[in-house]
């Protein structure tokens, strides 16, 4: 016999576990971004791949996140501030992740150590 409550619960748990780590990530990308640190990723090179965007793209957008830092209204503390929490919600986010592993190999790795 299938436990329709219990497999709710789990359901339930699961949505608010990926909505809480998605989030606190997507809120700590922004967060970063407003403190004038926008993250770019340059592509990686692959050999024999086609090169998705070019040196020169990479250094447009370079210097579009420059000019939009400069275009901030933020003063230096509020900026500061922006990070710190930009760092907060990665903190959370991380810790969220390692929580739930530790909810489903805890115990285990717990016996495994002693």
């Amino acid at each position: 016999m299938i436990d329709w409550f219990a497999f709710l619960l789990v359901f339930v748990t699961a949505m608010i576990g990926t909505v809480v780590v998605v989030s606190a990530y997507s809120f700590g990308v922004r967060l970063l971004t407003i403190s004038g640190r926008t993250p770019i990723v340059t592509p990686a090179e692959f050999t024999d791949a086609i090169t998705v965007v070019t040196p020169a793209e990479i250094r447009q957008a370079e210097k579009r996140a420059a000019k939009a830092a400069k275009k901030s209204p933020l003063s230096d503390g509020q900026k500061r501030a922006a990070l710190v929490g930009a760092w907060v919600c990665f903190i959370v986010s991380g810790l969220a992740v390692i929580y739930g592993l530790y909810l489903i190999v805890g115990e285990h790795v717990i016996k495994l150590f002693t």
